[in-house]
This record gives C-alpha cells, structure tokens and sequence, in this order.
C-alpha cells in the first residue's frame, strides 16, 4: 500500500482536530476517503477505500483495496476486510460472541467481494466467504461459504450467487 496520504473530507475539523479525536495521526492511503466525522483507529485502509460519515472503524482492523464502508456501520477491532468488499450504512460488525470477555476477542474474516446489506450484523468469529452477499437485516452467527447469498435472522442460505446475478441482472 502506498504511504501517500488521501483525503479527509472535513466540515468543521482540521487534521490537528481529528488527531485529538482518534489521540493519533491517521494517514490514508492515495486514494483513499474518509468522511468527518467518523472514527478511525486503524491504520491499515487500502488505497481507493471510502468510509463514510459516523462509521466506526476499530483498532487494529484491515481494510483491502477499493472498499466502500457507508455511515454509521461499526466494524470492531481486530476485523480483516478484503479488497473490493461493500458495506452497507448501519452494518455491525463485532469480535465479542458473549461480552464482556476482557480482550479475548472473535474476529471476523470479510473475505475479497463481498457485500454486506444495511443494519446487517455479523456475529463475533465468523467468515464472510469471497463474493458472498449477507442480505439488509440479516444476523449472522456462522461462516457463510464463498458466493452464497444468505438473509434473515439468524441468517440461512437463501441462493447461490449466480442466480442473486441473474435477479439483479448484471450477469
């Protein structure tokens, strides 16, 4: 990843504010954008990666290449997201299966391509499989195998991802 900095689209905060509010210098990526207010612990993003306004990226977590993470998602410490991975305004993301566990964190995979739906929650130690879509509102609390849909609560396989394709008509 390239050690240029990106943007940091400000309303009334410059970078000295922000680096009050995250208590550390955040550097971004070339390419990379990340909407104020939001928090950002991390310093892993890849380049092209956009987060949107009141997201809340925890320590320690990985972001790939060319993400989109939209407002107000929470991704806890310690994820791993892959590269071209979406996710959607409202998504929870969370490492603590049954909390407090003071540190001894679960934390979860997001594998390259994938999407995660708005108000999605994933469940602490699970695996989001490549090209996989979790559907808006589904709670998970297992892995989802690579490009399988699945939705509800607790979310089950609905279709494979070439007949989600064929409904969106992008195949």
């Amino acid at each position: 990843m390239s050690k240029q900095k990106g943007t940091l689209l400000c309303s009334h905060a410059s970078w000295e504010s922000m680096d009050e509010l995250a208590g550390r210098k955040i550097e971004l990526p070339c390419g990379a954008i990340a909407w104020w207010p939001c928090h950002v612990a991390t310093q892993t993003i890849g380049v092209g990666t956009v987060i949107g306004a009141l997201a809340h990226i925890g320590r320690d977590v990985v972001i790939g290449d060319n993400c989109r993470i939209q407002g107000t998602a929470y991704i806890a410490d310690k994820t791993q997201i892959g590269s071209e991975v979406f996710i959607g305004p409202g998504a929870v993301i969370t490492n603590d299966r049954h909390p407090p566990s003071n540190g001894r964190w679960s934390p979860i995979m997001v594998a390259d391509k994938a999407i995660i739906g708005a108000n999605a929650t994933l469940v602490a130690g699970i695996r989001i499989g490549e090209g996989s879509v979790v559907a808006a509102g589904a709670v998970v609390t297992k892995d989802v195998p690579p490009n399988e849909v699945w939705g509800g609560n607790p979310a089950k396989f609905l279709m494979g991802k070439s007949e989600y394709e064929h409904r969106r008509g992008t195949e």
